[in-house]
């Protein structure tokens, strides 16, 4: 009789650590942080396709986006989007001989370096401005919303073609690549 007590009070004990242990994983899976798996060339050469990495979700909760983060936000084609966040609200976005212009001061992009000296016919990045985006209709990015670009600049859909990207859309801030295991490390 007690040996019976004491096999269901185990019983329980395991069911109630499983289920607290659910509980915590799915707290931690949907309000701090998911693993997302990159899904195409548009960031190549700063990460490749089938890359695994996690999204911290929290960041920008208690933060905002700083220039050069890499981002997931919900693209309007119902999928999840990696990107570099280029413009910040308030900020005149421009590229001009293949040098980017953030409120007329241009900064260096040492990620694309790999690229641009690959590059053979004409720029990596094409010149524009806000006024030639179709989808923004401003010469500065709207109040929040950021302005985003892929790493891989002639192989990107990124906000020269969907527009702003609402900072409600964003799901997070991504740098720790944890799969493959070759790659695993920050990135930046």
């Amino acid at each position: 009789m007690m040996e019976e007590k004491k096999t269901r009070s185990e019983g329980l004990e395991w069911i109630k650590a499983l289920l607290i242990a659910f509980g915590l994983a799915a707290i931690i899976r949907i309000f701090l942080f998911t693993p997302i798996v990159v899904d195409g060339i548009s960031m190549m050469p700063t990460l490749e396709h089938g890359d695994r990495m996690i999204v911290n979700k929290i960041g920008y909760t208690i933060g905002e986006p700083h220039r050069f983060d890499i981002v997931v936000f919900h693209a309007p084609e119902q999928k999840d989007y990696i990107k570099r966040v280029i413009g910040l609200p308030g900020d005149t976005v421009e590229y001009k001989d293949d040098v980017l212009y953030v409120n007329d001061e241009a900064y260096e992009e040492p990620y694309l370096d790999q690229y641009k000296s690959e590059v053979q016919d004409g720029t990596l990045t094409e010149d524009f401005t806000l006024q030639d985006v179709p989808q923004i209709d401003a010469q500065t990015v709207p109040e929040d919303h950021i302005f985003v670009m892929g790493d891989n600049r002639r192989k990107s859909k990124d906000s020269r073609h969907i527009g702003a990207v609402s900072i409600d859309e964003v799901i997070g801030s991504t740098s720790v690549v944890f799969w493959p295991i070759k790659d695993f490390g920050l990135v930046k």
